[in-house]
């Protein structure tokens, strides 16, 4: 048992000051594939158990009995290996006790109330309000990484870097989004990933304006925006990046709309400190991108009243970021008791905290030629007034920028793990 994990099942008993409970928390079943293929979905355990047990373990359970509110008290109950386990996949033998051995465990302590985390457990009945709090009390633990976590981040950026190096050396007319992702992986796995931390985005020429957009066999021409976002990870930790870059010589257009979203990024990214709110930041983004907009002659009018209007969501539909390490979206939602903001230019905003040092963001402001967005008879009619429409019609093929880093905030200046990437498009 490392130090790291003690710390986090200490802080976690603490934060639930539990009375007569009892804490499960299960790593989940591997799943098969179907159609009886013999073969399962790659496995990765509940995050919350991860985070508690340190290790991938299939079928794995924690257990805790809370009286007397002793660390020592957890109890790793571990499958016992099959034949076929060892011999086709190779599996070893797994410290622990005997998953046997939970159903006795339990029985001992039949009627007392149970929160259950991670992966619920087959024909076990949680407390659904204690298992609730529980949950959310533990999110907001998990918020603050420490040492060993934001290392592994920091491994996994460096994996990362000589990706996006080799796909400046691979854009040109002819290369097909498929490409790029495929010799973008590959330096991932070359420099100590273990794999990629998500779906690996890739979009070229238009598609760089759809947000989830999957690699395909499009290829680039001359003058394309390319956009990706992708990332590496070691060990369940990640980081996400993303850069736009431009098939050849941009024009004046393209360097105008980059140039705006890497200083809204940048000024965002500054802005990362203790005690900043996530959705200031995130409006502040918005007001940046529209002043740009406006200085470019798309849109009209002051920017703080067009995004109070909420008209930014044409060009910005999404929200500034959320939180990463152990996940794309680890740990992120509210901070606890805030109820969620109703304003409509928030919708979209994953999470609603004030900032604390050991915080992992993503700082990701975009600006897009969406069709779906700008061809809306109702949103042209309603920002008929403060939108250049014929100069947007000009530009709807045109896609999107993006730029995105990952931040660790600080007790100082903020932390920017990938910001060794160039931005240059």
């Amino acid at each position: 048992m490392t130090d790291s994990l003690n710390a986090r099942r200490a802080r976690l008993i603490d934060a639930l000051q539990p009375d007569d409970a009892i804490l499960l928390v299960g790593a989940g079943e591997p799943v098969p594939l179907p159609e009886g293929t013999d073969q399962n979905y790659p496995y990765r355990s509940h995050s919350e158990y991860y985070y508690l047990a340190g290790m991938e373990c299939p079928s794995g359970v924690l257990a805790v009995d809370f009286k007397g509110g002793a660390c020592g008290e957890w109890v790793s109950f571990v499958p016992d290996l099959t034949e076929r386990e060892r011999i086709w996949d190779g599996r070893a033998p797994v410290p622990g006790t005997t998953i046997a051995a939970l159903e006795p465990w339990l029985t001992q302590r039949r009627g007392r109330p149970i929160i259950m985390l991670g992966e619920p457990l087959r024909g076990v009945r949680a407390d659904a309000a204690l298992t609730f709090q529980a949950r959310e009390k533990l999110r907001h633990l998990r918020r603050p990484k420490d040492a060993g976590e934001i290392a592994l981040m920091r491994r996994a950026a460096a994996a990362t870097a000589p990706g996006y190096a080799r796909l400046r050396e691979l854009i040109a007319p002819g290369v097909t989004e498929r490409a790029l992702q495929i010799e973008m992986e590959v330096e991932y796995l070359r420099h100590g990933a273990s794999r990629t931390g998500y779906a690996s985005i890739v979009g070229i020429g238009s598609n760089s304006a759809i947000l989830h957009t999957e690699p395909t066999s499009h290829a680039a021409k001359a003058g394309d925006f390319v956009l990706v976002d992708a990332a590496a990870e070691v060990d369940r930790y990640m980081v996400d990046v993303t850069r736009t870059f431009v098939v050849g010589e941009p024009t004046p257009f393209q360097r105008d709309l980059h140039q705006i979203v890497v200083a809204a990024e940048e000024r965002a990214v500054a802005k990362c400190r203790p005690g900043a709110e996530w959705k200031e930041i995130h409006l502040g983004a918005a007001r940046d991108m529209v002043a740009g907009l406006v200085g470019m002659g798309v849109m009209r009018g002051a920017a703080d009243s067009l995004v109070e209007q909420n008209a930014h969501l044409l060009f910005f539909p999404h929200g500034i970021g959320h939180m990463v390490g152990l996940g794309v979206r680890d740990a992120s939602g509210s901070q606890p008791g805030r109820a969620k903001d109703p304003r409509p230019c928030l919708e979209n905003l994953r999470m609603d905290l004030t900032l604390a040092p050991g915080y992992a963001v993503t700082v990701e402001p975009g600006l897009y030629f969406i069709p779906a967005l700008l061809n809306d008879p109702k949103r042209r009619e309603k920002h008929r007034n403060v939108v250049n429409w014929p100069l947007v019609d000009q530009h709807i093929g045109l896609g999107g920028v993006r730029i995105e880093d990952t931040v660790i905030v600080t007790n100082g200046e903020p932390e920017s793990l990938t910001g060794m990437i160039p931005k240059t498009p």
